[in-house]
């Protein structure tokens, strides 16, 4: 399987690329520091692994990246969603955005779609949501609202799975949202909350079935919650079929489609 990870080079990213590459998968590693990517290829054993440095807080970055994917390959197997950010500077992305939603919404919203072309409908592609999700202020995903760290992420993660069940109904691959776990001892989680947290391969392990295993062949569209172990019900919101439609317009007039 070709499989690419976005957020590769650390936490629950670095696990997945590990235990997938262990297992003779091609994954295609992406990060924002080429000397940690390099690192990475050579811990998870494969230092020949193709390497993406992009900065998914700038759109035109993130095009670039993908660009870059399509121009090396003509499949792709799987696209696992995995960078994401908590905490962030007051000041906004060069697109105007508040970097929660430009990183954990807008980002793997584009590379998903500008990707999806080199995907069949035996591919998959794995959203990062989390068990944290609230009600998205369309001010906020504009970027013209100021939020606390926790409530952007939890908004933004809400949007990422309220745009991959609207996309899920229009698309040949798999399409899927999956909460981790909460508070898994990722870099994001010690910074933000300040304490260890549980094992990253928790995570590494549902991100490896969702992207491999039987049991997600026919799951596009749901949400994954593995603090219960099973599927489940999103926020309400990722399930009105109006407010979903909504945010895909709000977030197609910001990429500016």
């Amino acid at each position: 399987m070709k499989i690419l990870i976005t957020g590769a080079t650390d936490g629950i990213g670095m696990e997945t690329a590990r235990m997938l590459t262990k297992e003779g998968h091609e994954v295609l590693l992406h990060g924002r520091s080429e000397e940690k990517l390099a690192d990475v290829a050579k811990e998870t054993g494969n230092e020949n692994a193709e390497q993406y440095v992009a900065d998914l807080s700038d759109l035109a970055n993130v095009r670039s990246f993908a660009r870059a994917v399509r121009e090396k390959h003509s499949h792709l197997d799987v696209l696992i969603n995995n960078a994401g950010v908590y905490t962030a500077p007051g000041e906004k992305t060069e697109d105007g955005l508040d970097i929660r939603f430009a990183v954990n919404t807008v980002a793997p919203y584009i590379l998903t779609n500008e990707l999806l072309p080199l995907m069949d409908d035996s591919g998959r592609v794995v959203n990062l949501s989390s068990a944290a999700q609230k009600p998205v202020d369309a001010k906020a995903l504009a970027g013209n609202a100021d939020l606390q760290d926790g409530e952007a992420y939890a908004q933004s993660k809400l949007a990422l799975t309220m745009w991959t069940v609207e996309l899920a109904n229009s698309v040949d691959p798999v399409i899927v949202a999956v909460n981790p776990g909460s508070l898994l001892g990722s870099k994001m989680v010690k910074t933000a909350f300040g304490v260890e947290g549980s094992d990253i391969t928790i995570g590494a392990n549902i991100l490896y079935q969702a992207a491999l295993s039987d049991t997600f062949a026919d799951a596009s569209g749901k949400y994954f919650d593995n603090d219960s172990g099973d599927f489940g019900d999103p926020h309400p919101d990722a399930m009105d079929r109006d407010k979903r439609a909504e945010l895909i317009k709000q977030i197609e007039g910001i990429i500016g489609n």
